[in-house]
């Protein structure tokens, strides 16, 4: 018989149960306030709309130094019977060691039985296994650092979301981008476009900090990736961060509900060799005004 959402997000809720007794600590698991409640609703009322997936952060304590690593989880609402997404990261690891951590993690889960819930055997793990990663960081950074320098990879994300208007959600995005040393752009209004390009771990770290703990009708709609044999600015399509902010379609007035000029987008696009990506993002091939 075919495992429905509601009892995937049961066993979801009952695998945080288990998780907050075994970190009651503060600050040990961090989880949105409204995320196990808006689960509960759906419950109750199995006929509406999903809640957004279920998405966690664990703090752990590896080795006798207690050196911090952690855990960030992002459960799809029909898990456990399809995979979690999992990634740790540590400030003790180089990013060649949390590549090599994260990439064993998901071998070891991909190997464990479909259907069982596995949160709190990646925990075991991680704790289990680090150690050896953290170890063979101290030694082998100035190598991973000459073997990074001699071939880097350009990863490239292309977001879309619903809308993006708000003051604070656009600071998020802009002060994250620069922290991460990641070049692209937002476009504010609806629809909202995000697009950033550096290192993919960096890339990735923004995509997870900028949903959490939950970012309603956001969604990647297209990955690059662009091996370089020096540095990875030399394939960058933006030299910034930029804030793009067209011309709307129509007099809203006071709304802040606007459509942006979708054609100054596409122009914008094919001006940064990206043409292409105005189909993969509205499913449009897009037309220039003056075509």
């Amino acid at each position: 018989m075919a495992v429905t959402v509601k009892e995937c997000l049961e066993l979801q809720l009952l695998e945080v149960e288990m998780l907050l007794s075994m970190f009651p600590k503060r600050g040990e698991f961090s989880l949105d306030a409204d995320a196990v409640p808006s689960i509960q609703r759906y419950l109750r009322n199995a006929g509406g709309a999903l809640p957004p997936q279920l998405e966690y952060r664990i703090a752990l304590d590896v080795g006798e130094a207690k050196v911090k690593v952690e855990l960030q989880v992002l459960l799809p609402h029909m898990y456990p019977q399809v995979a979690p997404q999992l990634f740790a990261r540590s400030d003790a690891l180089h990013r060649q060691q949390q590549l090599q951590l994260n990439t064993h993690l998901a071998s070891h889960i991909s190997s464990l039985d479909s259907g069982d819930l596995c949160v709190c055997e990646a925990v075991q793990w991680v704790k289990d296994n680090s150690l050896t990663f953290l170890e063979n960081s101290k030694g082998s950074s100035e190598c991973a650092s000459k073997e990074v320098r001699v071939k880097e990879m350009l990863h490239r994300m292309w977001i879309y979301s619903h809308h993006i208007y708000r003051q604070e959600l656009r600071k998020k995005i802009f002060d994250c981008a620069k922290k991460l040393n990641l070049t692209g752009f937002c476009l504010t209004g609806k629809p909202g476009v995000i697009c950033v390009e550096g290192l993919q771990e960096n890339c990735e770290e923004f995509w997870h900090v900028i949903r959490y703990p939950n970012w309603k009708h956001i969604s990647c709609k297209h990955v690059e990736n662009i091996e370089a044999e020096g540095s990875i600015d030399n394939l960058r399509l933006f030299h910034s961060f930029e804030d793009l902010q067209f011309q709307a379609h129509g007099d809203y007035g006071l709304r802040n509900d606007y459509h942006m000029d979708l054609g100054q987008f596409l122009e914008f696009l094919k001006q940064h060799q990206s043409g292409h990506i105005f189909q993969i993002l509205f499913g449009v091939e897009g037309k220039l005004s003056d075509n």
